[in-house]
């Protein structure tokens, strides 16, 4: 089993493939299962790697509270790669690995070719109820385990197109969201998803980073839709794509869709044509 000792915690990984390093960090539900589309369509000419952030097992869970937060997940990533022996690779993520990827680009822009953030930014709008929402879900959390955030997850509402057009890949989701530490995702909500800076609040950051950037979302997430849109407006050379009909976990949702614009994107990269972004 792959594990790799960073920043005072086990972290499980694997890698997959040949090729300029390219990594996938998982969204808060999910874990590094969640990227398989991705590691099978894009290992054929990447050295692919996904990982199991602290939290998840077979990954370090950490017991205490204050082990968990934003930047911490970031310097976890930073520190598996340097581990790997890689100093430079594209970096995408999806929803709270979407949050660690960009802000990943913040920290490190000479570790990062490119940036694929997908669904990120909850929170950021109608913050008042989000804040309300997550609070209390953390509390049930710890009281009823994970039957508790599978039920509740399992309801929201930019889950249910996923759920109606691919009841197969629903289910599998909330096994395996299922099998997580109830411990950790209390500690995760609490530390991570109420605390991180909101996509609004990082803009002097944004308008500061020259990273070619794909910013992806889909149209029925509603809460990352005007994140997205303002992520591509600040970020100077940031593209976004909209998938129609598409939910909150778009990477399984619509894998094809999902692959197609990110192929597309790492290759306008790799041959210095992204746009206004050109190779120096």
């Amino acid at each position: 089993m792959p594990i790799a000792r960073v920043n005072g915690v086990d972290l499980y990984y694997e890698e997959t493939g040949r090729g300029f390093p390219l990594v996938w960090s998982h969204e808060f539900a999910g874990d590094h299962r969640s990227w398989e589309p991705q590691v099978r369509y894009f290992a054929r000419r990447y050295r692919v790697i996904t990982y199991n952030h602290r939290g998840y097992p077979p990954s370090s869970v950490p017991a205490d509270g204050a082990a968990y937060d934003n930047l911490t997940l970031v310097e976890d990533l930073y520190h598996l790669l340097r581990q790997l022996g890689i100093s430079r690779a594209h970096v995408g993520g999806l929803s709270m690995g979407g949050n660690v990827a960009l802000n990943f680009g913040l920290r490190h822009p000479e570790m990062a070719a490119s940036l694929i953030v997908a669904g990120c930014g909850s929170g950021t709008v109608d913050r008042e109820r989000f804040l309300a929402e997550y609070g209390g879900l953390a509390a049930e959390v710890e009281r009823g385990g994970m039957g508790v955030l599978v039920t509740r997850l399992g309801a929201i509402p930019t889950r249910q197109v996923f759920r109606a057009k691919d009841p197969r890949g629903w289910n599998e989701f909330l096994r395996y969201l299922g099998e997580h530490s109830a411990l950790a995702s209390a500690h995760l909500i609490r530390g991570v998803i109420l605390r991180r800076k909101t996509i609004f609040e990082l803009e002097p950051e944004l308008r500061r980073l020259s990273i070619p950037t794909l910013v992806m979302v889909g149209d029925q997430d509603e809460p990352c839709l005007e994140p997205g849109l303002f992520m591509r407006r600040l970020i100077p050379h940031a593209g976004l794509v909209i998938l129609p009909m598409s939910g909150h976990t778009i990477n399984i949702e619509e894998p094809a869709l999902f692959n197609l614009h990110a192929a597309e994107f790492l290759t306008a990269v790799e041959n210095g044509r992204w746009g206004s972004w050109s190779a120096a």
